[in-house]
C-alpha cells in the first residue's frame, strides 16, 4: 500500500563558443574543445524528462568560491551550457544568459525548451545557461546519510510544518562540513553570473529570466547596470514580493478567471453548473475528513494499482495544472468526476505528475533562498483561510526556515528595480502565481520597458505563439515600444474539456 500525494509546498514553488580569438561566438571549427573567452567547453547532449527531445550543446565546469568573502576557501563547481549562435559568422558581442525558475531549478535541464523559446534570438546570439549554485548535477544542496543514500521527507508529511522543519534540520546536519547553505542565495548567484561574464570576455549581457529567474535578473541589473544590455522578464516576481506568501490569493484569482470563462461557453456552463472553486472546497473538506483508497490504472505502465487519495493530492494537482492552460482545461471534468465519487482519473493524473516532476526542484537551494529573502517578511492574511489552498500553505512553505541555516540579504534587496535598462515584460492572463499585476508594478520603475499580457495563458509564456519572434526582435533593437504585438491577438483561451474525449466545438 502506497500513499500517492503531491506536496502543496513543493509544487507551489514550481511557481529552467567556439575555438576563436578569445572574444565570443561560434566562429571557429567544430573541434572537440571550443573556447569562449577563457572557458573551455566540450560537446555534450542535454535532455530533460519534460522535453520531447535532447539538444546538442557545449558544456563546461566553472568554479566559484562558496563564500565570496573567502576566495581561497571551499569551491563550488557550476555547470554551464553554451548554445552557440547559428549565424556562421559567430554570435554578437552580447550573449543571452538564461535564468531558470523555482527557486531550485537548474537552467541546463531546460536547454531544449530554452532553445525553442529563444530560437529567433539564437540566430545571431549565443545562449548561456548556468546552473545556479545549489542546483544541477555539479553542486546540488543534496542531503545524504552516512551511507550515501538520499534523505527524503515522507510523502504523508509534505504538508506538515513540524515534519518539514524536522527534516530540514536532519538535512542541514547531513550537509555539515560539505556545504554551507547560508551562501546559496540570490545575492551570491548574481555574483557568480558576473564572474562567468568576465571569464567569457564580454562587456554586456542580456538576461532572460522566468519566474524566480526574473528576481535574479532584477537583482543583477541593479547591482551591475553597466554590464546589463537588456532584460526579458517572463512571469514577473517583483523584488517586493514575498515568494510563497500570496499563492493562496493568486491561485484563487486564476480559478475565478477559469470559472468565468466556463460561464461564457454554453457547453461548459451546461456540463459544469457548479462553481469549480465550490467543488474543490467540498472535495478537499471531504478528503481531509476521510482519505479514500482508490483503484486506478497507472498511466505509464497500464497496471492496476491502489493508492490513498488525500486532500493535499487534490489541491496540489489542481495548483500545478493551473500553470498551463492545456492542463487546466482538464480540471473541470476531473474534479467533477471526483466530486461524484469517481476518483480514478484524478489519482492517475496525480501519479503521472508526481513521477514527471520528481527531482525537478532542489529543495535545499530553495530553502536557502526563501529563508534568507522571504520568510521574515511574510505576514499571514486571515482571508487565505477561505481560499482553496487555505491558510496553512504558507506555514508549510516556510516551515524549514526554523531549522535551515540561512544567510541574509542586502539592505536594498526588496527595493523595486529602478533602471533605464531596455526591458520586455510578459505575463499570462490567468497565471496562478505571478499575475499580470506583478509585472505592472515592476514596469513603474522601468521607463524603457513594455508589458505584454497573453490572453488565456498561464505561467511562463515566452514560448507561446509569436512571443519567440517578439523576443528576438526586442533583443535585436532593445526597443520594446516599437514591437508590433498584434500577432498576440491570435492567442486565446483553451476550452475546458467537457468529457475525457475532449471539448465540444
Amino acid at each position: 500500500m502506497r500513499n500517492t500525494r503531491i506536496g502543496i509546498a513543493a509544487l507551489a514553488a514550481v511557481w529552467l563558443l567556439s575555438a576563436c580569438d578569445g572574444s565570443n561566438g561560434a566562429n571557429g571549427q567544430d573541434l572537440a574543445v571550443r573556447t569562449f573567452g577563457s572557458i573551455a567547453f566540450e560537446p555534450c547532449t542535454l535532455s530533460s524528462p519534460m522535453a520531447p527531445s535532447s539538444i546538442d550543446a557545449q558544456c563546461a565546469k566553472f568554479e566559484v568560491a562558496e563564500n565570496p568573502a573567502q576566495p581561497k576557501g571551499r569551491k563550488i563547481p557550476l555547470n554551464i551550457a553554451w548554445l552557440p549562435a547559428r549565424d556562421q559568422a559567430g554570435g554578437t558581442s552580447d550573449p543571452v544568459f538564461f535564468l531558470a525558475g523555482g527557486p531550485g531549478q537548474a537552467a541546463t535541464e531546460y536547454a531544449a525548451q530554452v532553445d525553442m523559446a529563444l530560437r529567433d534570438v539564437r540566430k545571431q546570439r549565443d545562449i548561456v545557461l548556468i546552473d545556479q549554485r545549489g542546483t544541477g548535477k555539479l553542486s546540488p544542496l543534496q542531503c545524504r546519510d552516512a551511507q550515501g543514500k538520499d534523505l527524503a521527507l515522507q510523502e504523508t508529511d509534505e504538508a506538515n510544518a513540524d515534519a518539514i522543519s524536522g527534516f530540514a534540520g536532519r538535512c542541514a546536519q547531513a550537509l555539515a562540513g560539505k556545504a554551507d547553505p547560508r551562501f546559496y542565495t540570490t545575492t551570491e548567484a548574481i555574483g557568480d553570473l558576473d564572474q562567468v561574464r568576465r571569464a567569457l570576455g564580454v562587456q554586456k549581457i542580456n538576461l532572460v529570466g522566468v519566474s524566480y529567474g526574473t528576481r535574479v535578473a532584477q537583482q543583477y541589473a541593479a547591482r551591475f547596470p553597466e554590464h546589463t544590455r537588456a532584460i526579458v522578464l517572463d512571469g514577473v516576481a517583483p523584488n517586493t514580493l514575498v515568494v510563497g506568501g500570496e499563492f493562496a490569493r493568486t491561485f484563487e484569482r486564476a480559478l475565478g478567471l477559469q470559472v468565468a470563462q466556463c460561464r461564457q461557453l454554453a457547453s461548459c456552463r451546461d456540463r459544469f453548473p457548479q462553481d469549480l472553486r465550490t467543488q474543490l472546497r467540498t472535495l478537499k473538506d471531504r478528503l481531509q475528513k476521510a482519505p479514500v483508497e482508490v483503484e486506478y490504472r497507472d498511466p505509464s505502465s497500464a497496471e492496476i494499482r491502489r493508492d490513498t487519495l488525500t486532500a493535499d493530492t487534490v489541491v496540489g494537482l489542481t495548483h500545478m495544472f493551473s500553470y498551463m492552460p492545456q492542463m487546466a482545461s482538464l480540471l473541470p471534468v476531473v474534479i467533477d468526476e471526483a466530486d461524484r465519487g469517481r476518483y480514478a482519473p484524478l489519482m492517475a493524473l496525480a501519479q503521472m505528475m508526481t513521477r514527471e516532476m520528481g527531482g525537478q526542484m532542489n529543495r535545499g537551494m530553495q530553502w536557502s533562498v526563501i529563508c534568507a529573502e522571504d520568510a521574515d517578511r511574510y505576514r499571514p492574511d486571515p482571508d487565505d483561510a477561505g481560499t482553496v489552498l487555505g491558510g496553512d500553505m504558507a506555514n508549510a512553505f516556510f516551515a524549514a526556515c526554523q531549522q535551515w541555516p540561512h544567510g541574509t540579504r542586502p539592505a536594498a534587496f526588496s527595493e523595486p528595480l529602478r533602471s533605464k535598462v531596455p526591458a520586455l515584460l510578459m505575463s499570462g492572463e490567468i497565471d496562478p502565481v505571478t499575475p499580470p499585476a506583478y509585472a505592472e508594478a515592476v514596469l513603474k520603475g522601468l521607463p524603457n520597458g513594455r508589458h505584454l499580457v497573453l490572453r488565456g495563458q498561464g505561467h511562463n509564456v515566452g514560448g507561446t505563439g509569436c512571443m519567440p519572434k517578439l523576443v528576438g526582435q526586442f533583443l535585436e533593437t532593445t526597443d520594446a515600444r516599437k514591437l508590433d504585438a498584434q500577432c498576440l491577438d491570435a492567442i486565446g483561451y483553451v476550452p475546458p474539456f467537457t468529457g475525457f474525449n475532449g471539448w465540444e466545438p
